[in-house]
């Protein structure tokens, strides 16, 4: 079943997402944990959005984001990277919705523009796969009775 999901295409355009994602996601999980104003406001989201299970949210979150991210940089088993992180987004949207507080979004604007957009480059990765220079493609491409 795995074997299945890891089948892609050599898609340029997916690649480039797959990477340009996987930065994201990585350089948002490092500045939640090293930036102390960064970590303050995303624990500021979570309580105005009422999170629940905050305290596990604010300890568990950036460490997914980062193994997401790095996940999605290598391009291994990018289907599944893709719906975590889509899921992370979702929640992400719905914070941006019910939390209006500008001062909590330091770095983006309180409309839920950037996880918005995120969500639909990770859509297109959950349909193509991890595309070009992606370790999926090298699995596809020698893998036991799987195509090109």
């Amino acid at each position: 079943m795995f074997d299945q999901l890891r089948n892609t295409s050599n898609n340029r355009l997916a690649g480039i997402l797959r990477l340009l994602l996987g930065l994201v996601f990585v350089m948002a999980g490092v500045l939640k944990v090293t930036i102390p104003h960064l970590g303050e406001a995303f624990e500021g989201q979570l309580a105005a959005a009422e999170i629940p299970f905050r305290e596990l949210s604010l300890s568990t979150v950036p460490f997914i984001e980062m193994m997401v991210g790095v996940t999605l940089l290598l391009g291994w088993h990018t289907r599944l990277s893709a719906a975590g992180a889509s899921a992370i987004m979702l929640v992400a949207t719905y914070v941006h919705l019910a939390a209006d507080d500008p001062a909590l979004f330091p770095l983006q604007p309180v409309e839920p523009i950037g996880p918005l957009m995120l969500l639909a480059a990770l859509l297109y990765i959950l349909w193509r796969g991890g595309g070009a220079s992606s370790m999926d493609l090298a699995s596809t491409k020698n893998g036991p009775g799987l195509s090109n």
